[in-house]
């Protein structure tokens, strides 16, 4: 069953039965009412009547004799005198031609005068329906010459007002149901067209392809369909915020796929040039050995055999050191690999500075650091990395002549270590991507430096790992690398476990 069928029949259902309550009501109220009204001018006729039996003799006490020598009663009026001497006789008022004051006097049969008798038996007023005349109310009075007289009105009138009553509000109860049913109908289908629009937009959605390659969902609920005033607009604002999100996270894994691709590009161009090296070297090697006399050549070949092995040698180190590299980030990701203790950063930019002159004296290299050690809580091996390699860095990408600057300072709950140089800066098109695994400049990745193309990419790995931040503001002349470390970890919510 639909919502709107569920809410349909539960609306016009609960409305039916108010409508049955009231109409139950309604008819007791009025019938009562109009009982009380019957009661109360039955009464005055059965006083009146029994005025009018007084001033006849008990023996010739009669209905029809008390009421010759009286005004003809009202049509349907029922009059029964009940003498000791007389016996029981009654009439009942007939119209005549119509008028209701001018008609006949009927009497009434010993049946209908039984059931008169048997419903007054405890009682001075009853209800009671009489054969051929229909429901009555009767009420017996004495008198004070002995008789018992009996005044009877018709309950016809009452049962027609309450049966048209009834029949009306059956009427207006159903063409309201009706009606209601429509308006219902109406306002639901209106009402729920947000939903449907937020079910065809999720049906669309769900057809598309999401699983592999680049994907946009540009499917949206319409605007006018999303209003979040309303609860079902609300629904389609919901969905739209989803699929926003839904869509910066496609976004986000291709862009993970794409820099996945191109990280492991780069890392097999950067394992196939040592391996192509160190298989070209031992085949030279082997082929010199072979073809080799051993009583004339033996120097030349282990001359030749021996650059070659160092050759190997140099080209396994430099693919260890990628291996490394590349296993380092691997656990700095997962969070682990950090040691946490006392780390002082001035002492630490002290060393780094002092490693970093002999590999380029002809760069100048200055130090700025205060009087007093600015201490944090990190892994000293790893915080000495980060200096390391923004200095080489600095120290690679720069001409000659350049002046480096190595600063460390105190601002607030934070460490701060900045790397400035005044070399020609950082190509715009590259410096969103500094950071990134494999970064580098030269798109052809011919670079004489030996290193690996990671050193950023660790250095933010590890900074990062101790909850910190690292960037980076270059135009040409000014460069600057900034550090920035909680002092203590546990102002961050997070504090490490020591290793």
């Amino acid at each position: 069953m639909s919502l709107q069928t569920r809410l349909m029949t539960a609306v016009i259902g609960f409305v039916s039965l108010i409508l049955i309550i009231v109409a139950v009501i309604t008819s007791a109220t009025l019938g009562k009412t109009m009982e009380d009204q019957l009661d109360q001018k039955l009464s005055e006729y059965a006083h009146q009547l029994v005025r009018i039996s007084q001033a006849v003799a008990p023996s010739s006490a009669t209905a029809q004799n008390v009421l010759a020598s009286s005004p003809a009663p009202p049509v349907g009026v029922l009059f029964v005198v009940s003498s000791p001497v007389t016996g029981f006789s009654g009439v009942v008022a007939k119209s005549e031609d119509g008028d209701e004051f001018a008609g006949t006097l009927d009497p009434l049969t010993g049946a209908q005068l039984a059931e008169i008798a048997v419903s007054l038996k405890d009682t001075r007023v009853a209800t009671v329906t009489l054969t051929d005349l229909g429901s009555y109310r009767v009420m017996a009075l004495p008198t004070s010459n002995g008789l018992i007289v009996v005044t009877g009105l018709p309950r016809d009138e009452i049962q027609n007002q309450l049966t048209q009553l009834l029949t009306v509000i059956a009427l207006a109860t159903i063409g309201g149901l009706i009606l209601l049913a429509l308006t219902t109908a109406i306002t639901i289908r209106v009402g729920l067209r947000p939903l449907r629009a937020v079910a065809l937009t999720a049906t669309r959605v769900a057809n598309q392809q999401l699983d592999r390659g680049e994907v946009t969902i540009t499917e949206r609920v319409p605007a006018y369909e999303a209003d979040p005033r309303t609860e079902t607009g609300l629904v389609g604002a919901s969905l739209n915020k989803l699929l926003d999100h839904v869509n910066t996270s496609l976004a986000s894994r291709q862009k993970n796929e794409e820099r996945m691709r191109r990280f492991v590009a780069d890392a097999s161009h950067e394992l196939r040039t040592p391996l192509a090296s160190i298989r070209g070297y031992s085949e030279l090697s082997l082929r010199a050995l072979r073809q080799s006399d051993p009583q004339t050549e033996r120097p030349e070949v282990i001359e030749s055999t021996t650059s070659s092995l160092e050759r190997i040698q140099a080209q396994s180190l430099r693919m260890t050191r990628l291996v490394e590299d590349l296993l380092l980030l691997a656990r700095l990701d997962e969070g682990r690999e950090l040691v946490y203790g006392t780390v002082d950063l001035t002492q630490l930019a002290l060393e780094g500075l002092s490693d970093a002159r002999p590999t380029a004296a002809d760069h100048h290299w200055n130090i700025d650091v205060p009087d007093e050690p600015v201490t944090i809580v990190g892994d000293a091996g790893r915080m000495h990395q980060v200096v390391a390699n923004l200095l080489a860095n600095a120290r690679t990408h720069t001409p000659a002549g350049t002046t480096v600057t190595l600063s460390v300072a105190q601002e607030g709950e934070e460490a701060v270590l900045r790397v400035h140089d005044d070399g020609p800066g950082i190509d715009p098109a590259i410096r969103d991507e500094l950071f990134a695994r494999f970064a580098r400049g030269d798109s052809s990745r011919a670079r004489q430096t030996g290193g690996t193309g990671l050193g950023l990419a660790i250095a933010k790995a590890i900074v990062e790992g101790h909850h910190g931040l690292i960037t980076v503001t270059s135009e040409p002349g000014d460069t600057t690398f900034t550090v920035r470390i909680p002092m203590n970890p546990a102002t961050t919510g997070d504090t490490p476990a020591e290793a």
